[in-house]
């Protein structure tokens, strides 16, 4: 993973440059893009009292100040898209094989969220996340 000061964001496809942006490599359509919390990661390192960077829950967003629990179902911007957050991210054996074996006891409702590129657009580090009303 490598961090980006943007990327474009492609309806119903996935992030561009994104190996899931091939429908060849998701498992299904909704397989699009994932965010995760910051302050879960952070939560984390300090529990395990090892670097645990935001590149390593291999998501490919990582939110700041947002609930995103909150949005499993809901429609939101990040920057010029709208998501569509369809499920929670939970932790598997391949994340605490890659990573650290207590993130399958830490991450649980707490992996992040998945969701669907519903308007594709430009997203920045830095752009807020918004609920539609």
């Amino acid at each position: 993973m490598e961090s980006r000061q943007l990327v474009a964001a492609l309806a119903d496809g996935g992030l561009d440059g994104d190996r899931y942006a091939d429908p060849a490599n998701r498992r299904g359509p909704d397989y699009q893009v994932t965010l995760i919390e910051s302050e879960n990661i952070e939560a984390f390192s300090k529990m395990i009292d090892v670097p645990f960077t935001p590149d390593m829950p291999r998501r490919n967003i990582v939110t700041q100040g947002v609930r995103l629990n909150e949005l499993c179902g809901r429609s939101f911007k990040v920057g010029g898209t709208t998501l569509q957050g369809l499920e929670l991210c939970e932790p598997c054996s391949l994340f605490a094989k890659r990573t650290h074996r207590d993130v399958l006891k830490y991450f649980p409702r707490r992996g992040g969220l998945r969701a669907r590129i519903v308007v594709g657009g430009i997203i920045r580090i830095g752009d807020s996340v918004v609920v539609d009303a």
